[in-house]
């Protein structure tokens, strides 16, 4: 038999949920159309995975104190990912897309050289700052 406090946090929780999921408020989408073309869209799209697979396997580096791990997933969205971008794709980049764009991937690379002496605090904290680089962009910019 469940507590009432059980039920009465479950109750809540549930009201909660309903509430966020239930709004049916249209919200106009003021984000910047990147304007991508068919064949270009779904190539930043990957690379926007990687990178978010790469925030994956340095928050497990940091949980699991694999400095290997959190280096290698830090490298794979540094400067080399910029470079591998089209050039189709970067020409048509807003200025302010880059200006988001390139400091992400530097502090990729940021943090492979931090990683061999940081410690997992730290390299906690600066993973986060790194992820409002990644926050403020997809607030910014659509791929539609």
């Amino acid at each position: 038999m469940q507590t009432p406090f059980k039920s009465i946090l479950f109750a809540l929780l549930f009201a909660a949920s309903c509430s966020v999921f239930s709004d049916t408020h249209t919200q106009v989408d003021e984000r910047i159309n990147l304007k991508l073309t068919e064949t270009e869209k779904p190539v930043l799209l990957a690379e926007m995975r990687e990178m978010l697979a790469s925030i994956q396997g340095i928050i497990t580096g940091i949980g699991t104190d694999d400095r290997e791990l959190i280096i290698r997933s830090a490298r794979y969205s540094g400067n080399r990912m910029a470079r591998n971008t089209p050039k189709s794709i970067r020409a048509k980049l807003p200025e302010s897309f880059q200006e988001l764009g390139g400091p992400t991937h530097m502090m990729f690379e940021e943090l492979v050289i931090r990683a061999d002496t940081d410690d997992m605090e730290t390299l906690a904290e600066f993973t986060g700052e790194l992820m409002k680089q990644c926050l403020a962009c997809h607030a910014m910019f659509k791929a539609d």
